[in-house]
C-alpha cells in the first residue's frame, strides 16, 4: 500500500496548533495527524515554537480575584475523558467524535451514504460512504472543504487520494469525485459552507441532506 501523499497545508496546521481552527476542520487535522508521521512532526514543531514565543512574552499584572479563581480551578479534579483508539477504518479522533459508536448512515441515493457528526454555524463534518466506481455529483465549493480518505480511494480532476490522504478544495475547484475500484470509499469531510451542485436534482435535494 502506498504511503500518504496529500497532507494538511502548513497554514491549517498552524491554526490547529494555535487553537483557532473550526472544530470540523480540527477533527480532520487530528485524524490525519494520528496517521501521518510527517504532519505530526510538523505540528509538534509548531507547538514548540508557540511555547517559545509565550516564554518571551512579558509578565502581565492580574488582580487578586483572578489569581484566587485560577487557584480554585487548579484544585478542581479534572473530569476523566474516555480515550478512544482506532476501530476498523476509523482513527481515534473520529471514534471520539462518534462517542465510540458506529456511524449512523443515511442514504443519499445510488448507494452513497452519509453520517453527519456535527453541524453548526461554523460548518459541518460528516462521514461519506461511496461504493466502488460510484461518482459523487459534480459540484463546486462556496468555502473550504477538507476530505480525508479513511478506507478505499477516490479520484477526481486533481488526482487520486488513498487512505490518509487529504484533499483541500476551495472556491476555485469544481470536481466529480469517483470512488476507485476495490473497497467502498469511506471519507471524513468537513466544510464551512454549502457545496454548489451543478445538476438540478442534487440542488433540489441539497436542503434535505444538509450538504
Amino acid at each position: 500500500m502506498k504511503g500518504i501523499e496529500h497532507h494538511i497545508p502548513e497554514r491549517l496546521l498552524i491554526a490547529y496548533a494555535a487553537g483557532t481552527l473550526p472544530k470540523g476542520f480540527s477533527l480532520v487535522v487530528a485524524a490525519h495527524v494520528s496517521m501521518c508521521d510527517t504532519c505530526r512532526a510538523a505540528l509538534e514543531a509548531h507547538y514548540a515554537m508557540g511555547g517559545a514565543l509565550l516564554e518571551k512574552e512579558g509578565k502581565a499584572a492580574v488582580s487578586d480575584e483572578i489569581k484566587t479563581d485560577l487557584m480554585a480551578r487548579l484544585d478542581e479534579p479534572a473530569p476523566e475523558e474516555p480515550v478512544f483508539g482506532r476501530d476498523g477504518p476509523y482513527p481515534g479522533p473520529v471514534m471520539a467524535a462518534m462517542k465510540g459508536r458506529a456511524p449512523r448512515w443515511r442514504s443519499l441515493g445510488a448507494g452513497v451514504k452519509q453520517s453527519i457528526l456535527s453541524a453548526d454555524e461554523t460548518g459541518s463534518v460528516r462521514l461519506l460512504s461511496i461504493p466502488a466506481g460510484q461518482a459523487v455529483p459534480d459540484h463546486g465549493h462556496s468555502g473550504l472543504e477538507l476530505t480525508m480518505v479513511l478506507q478505499g480511494a477516490f479520484a477526481d480532476e486533481t488526482g487520486t487520494f488513498g487512505v490518509g490522504d487529504v484533499e483541500v478544495a476551495d472556491e476555485e475547484l469544481e470536481h466529480t469525485p469517483t470512488a476507485a475500484p476495490g473497497d467502498t470509499c469511506i471519507c471524513l469531510a468537513a466544510t464551512d459552507a454549502p457545496l454548489r451542485f451543478s445538476g438540478f436534482l442534487p440542488r433540489v435535494l441539497q436542503p434535505f441532506f444538509g450538504i
